[in-house]
């Protein structure tokens, strides 16, 4: 059997949806016995966060942001339907799924404007939604 290269694991990772993707995460974790979090003691030079700008420079604004469902509101069933709109990958299932488990991701690592187009579509549809 050929060894799987990185970019072959990359494009596979591609093709998951966002709950495949947060399961596989999870079993990454219990395998290894990892974590993804940033580490409690860490230092805000460590982690990146906190870090003030240069005097004379300007603060770095927010490029990337994940959408967030906080909550479902009473109509749920356009809520889901809007999410497999904007998550195409996202089975019937799936969606309903994230949908009843809210607060939940929904999509992750997309840019300023995917993320309010979301949010807005979401929030029109009924549900409660963050953009982090």
């Amino acid at each position: 059997m050929a060894k799987a290269t990185k970019d072959d694991l990359l494009k596979q990772i591609e093709e998951m949806s966002v709950l495949e993707v947060s399961e596989l995460v999870k079993a990454l974790e219990e395998k290894f016995g990892v974590t993804a979090a940033a580490p409690v003691g860490a230092s805000p030079a460590q982690t990146g966060a906190g870090v003030a700008p240069e005097a004379g420079e300007p603060a770095e604004e927010q490029t990337v942001f994940n959408v967030w469902i906080q909550a479902a509101g009473d109509n749920k069933l356009s809520v889901i339907k809007t999410l497999r709109e904007l998550v195409p990958t996202l089975g019937l299932k799936e969606a309903k799924d994230l949908v009843d488990t809210a607060p939940k991701e929904v999509m992750t690592a997309v840019n300023k404007k995917t993320a309010d187009e979301a949010k807005e579509k979401l929030t029109a549809a009924g549900a409660t939604v963050e953009l982090k």
